[in-house]
């Protein structure tokens, strides 16, 4: 059989993948936090039908002489440029202007998110749309009389995070709700004194590529990502988070749709090589009538 056929059928499977991964892009455009994918290729193995001599006895050296065998997907990355921060005038909406990911609690364990949508359940933890709780971390013990003169007596101010995470909790009286760029989460309540809950914290990865995606807007770590590196917002390379504001998909239609031709020219490329390798095919087998 011709060689050319089966790089055509190779070529076939590459650009099919390519189709799927720009499908799951357009059809992800308008989803908060969403990383698009992106396709690389790589070249099969060479059939080497000669091979390099070097110069000697008068003449030059001479090349090797190669025929290749098709292509194979090489990777599926998880481009993790910053999308568009679009303003909602909600404030349980929080969008990462920087790196890092929100922590979630999932039942298969903590898991990592892009997408700052959050609500309160009937306990007024603050959970993403699935119920799942998001991941705080707790403040220092405020010593009696050491409210600031800026703020009312009897409110609690600001502490620096302490170690262990949990839920995010906030009064069903709560008032005036607030998000703060560090995280922290603050309402006012019923006596009109100024209230700490905690911080909203990130995590971040030696290598976010290695993520991988879980679905309904999750990542899981891997063995390529490494460990979770974790903090509260704008420390240690941590981006800032912005209340009222979403993170919309990096998604460029413009991009995706010039992708999508390439995929379905070189898709129909290939079948060209496939019916011209059948024609060839045909006159052999009709060499003799």
């Amino acid at each position: 059989m011709l060689r050319s056929m089966y790089s055509g059928i190779s070529g076939l499977k590459n650009f099919q993948t390519k189709l799927d991964v720009v499908g799951n892009n357009i059809a992800n455009v308008n989803t908060f936090g969403y990383k698009k994918g992106r396709v690389t290729f790589k070249d099969l193995v060479n059939q080497s039908v000669g091979s390099a001599s070097g110069a000697g006895g008068g003449v030059g050296g001479t090349n090797p002489k190669q025929v290749g065998l098709g292509a194979s997907m090489s990777t599926v990355d998880n481009v993790y440029n910053q999308g568009a921060l679009q303003n909602t005038g909600r404030t349980l909406d929080v969008g990462i202007s920087g790196e890092g990911f929100y922590q979630v609690m999932t039942a298969e364990g903590v898991r990592y998110s892009r997408s700052g949508n959050f609500y309160t359940d009937l306990d007024g933890n603050i959970v993403t749309g699935d119920g799942n709780y998001v991941v705080g971390t707790g403040t220092a013990a405020v010593p009696p009389g050491a409210v600031p003169n800026n703020l009312p007596n009897g409110s609690v101010p600001p502490a620096a995070p302490t170690p262990g995470y949990q839920k995010l909790k906030i009064p069903t009286d709560a008032r005036n709700l607030s998000i703060g760029k560090d995280g922290l989460v603050t309402y006012v309540n019923n006596t009109g004194a100024l209230t700490t809950v905690g911080y909203i914290t990130l995590a971040n990865f030696p290598n976010p590529g290695g993520l991988e995606k879980s679905g309904v807007n999750l990542f899981a770590s891997s063995q390529n990502s490494g460990a979770a590196a974790t903090g509260t917002p704008s420390t240690n390379g941590l981006g800032q988070l912005t209340s009222g504001t979403l993170e919309m998909s990096n998604v460029d239609l413009s991009e995706e749709f010039t992708e999508m031709i390439i995929a379905q020219r070189g898709f129909q490329a290939n079948t060209r090589i496939i019916t011209t390798s059948d024609q060839i095919l045909e006159e052999l087998v009709n060499l003799k009538r």
